[in-house]
């Protein structure tokens, strides 16, 4: 069924992934917060948390009472404060971290039986970007292609400036429609997590993209996705008809499944229901290491909570220790 330009908005979701552990940044965020916070609970990038941030931009793209938020009980100490003006039923609290695939398939579950006409969005909360109006124009433009194309979902993706072998490369191949479109729609060739950094040489050379993990798609698409590649946990969510509001139930579900992740176990796995729309302009970081952080800072002048020596090589060797 094909929706109008104001149903569309009307059915608009957004979903932010906040139940990670950022252990690869914990020297750097212990040194500022001074505890084993995850980095979307620190005040990494200015004065706000990266959550804060991270919901501010959202809050321009999705309407509150429609954006919900992915956490895990084990942090409550260090995300209460910051989510108490969030409406319990925004709130989707994960018993343990079991991995991205986990909380994406929990978060569709949710919205699945709220809205079956939903176009959801998905937003990690610990990555940077500089120029919010610009993700503002990508996002709105991958949710009208999520409208006109229902079996697929859309990834943003970002031109690389470097080889990197921590982030994920997405292929493009066809193009989905006009080539000539102001942001223009390709379909995806091949997805590929983590390559060595040979290949990552090549990706580049071949004008691949590294995946920016903001996802926009038809609640339908993205079950999709799981039927394909996690059949088995797909089902186990699926048996469980009151997971998403039955604690027992939730808690008995993810004791019984393992960690997933959805990039590896799931994007690569299906690029034949997967597009890429090129997002340039939104000055963007992952935030993955401390190395990557102090870069970010030093080059982009950002103030912080604390005073970054960028020559402290303490926290790079307790990142590489870690």
């Amino acid at each position: 069924m094909r929706l109008d330009h104001n149903e569309n908005r009307d059915h608009r979701w957004g979903v932010i992934l906040a139940g990670g552990e950022g252990k690869r940044l914990l020297p750097l965020t212990r040194r500022i917060a001074g505890d084993d916070r995850p980095k979307q609970f620190c005040r990494i990038t200015g004065g706000e948390t990266l959550l804060h941030q991270t919901r501010r931009r959202v809050s321009g793209m999705v309407r509150p009472q429609q954006t919900l938020l992915v956490l895990t009980k084990i942090h409550e100490s260090f995300y209460l404060n910051q989510v108490d003006d969030v409406a319990p039923s925004c709130l989707l609290i994960q018993p343990c971290n079991r991995g991205t695939a986990p909380a994406i398939l929990y978060s569709l579950m949710h919205v699945s039986q709220l809205d079956r006409n939903a176009l959801i969005a998905f937003f990690p909360s610990d990555h940077y970007f500089s120029e919010d109006a610009a993700l503002n124009t990508h996002v709105d433009s991958a949710f009208r292609e999520a409208q006109s194309h229902p079996r697929l979902v859309i990834l943003l993706g970002i031109s690389p400036e470097t080889p990197e072998v921590d982030y994920g490369w997405i292929q493009p191949g066809a193009p989905l429609d006009d080539t000539a479109a102001m942001m223009p729609v390709f379909r995806v060739a091949r997805f590929w997590e983590k390559p060595p950094q040979s290949l990552a040489y090549s990706l580049m050379a071949l004008g691949c993209l590294w995946n920016s993990f903001i996802m926009v798609g038809r609640v339908g698409a993205f079950l999709g996705l799981f039927r394909r590649a996690l059949p088995a946990l797909f089902r186990t969510f699926c048996r469980s008809s009151s997971v998403t509001v039955d604690r027992r139930v939730l808690n008995n579900v993810y004791s019984r499944i393992s960690t997933v992740n959805f990039s590896h176990d799931v994007l690569s796995a299906c690029p034949a229901l997967l597009a890429v729309m090129r997002a340039d302009g939104l000055g963007w970081s992952d935030l993955g290491t401390p190395a990557r952080v102090l870069s970010l800072v030093a080059r982009k002048g950002i103030k912080t909570e604390v005073g970054f020596d960028l020559s402290a090589d303490s926290i790079l060797v307790g990142a590489a220790s870690a």
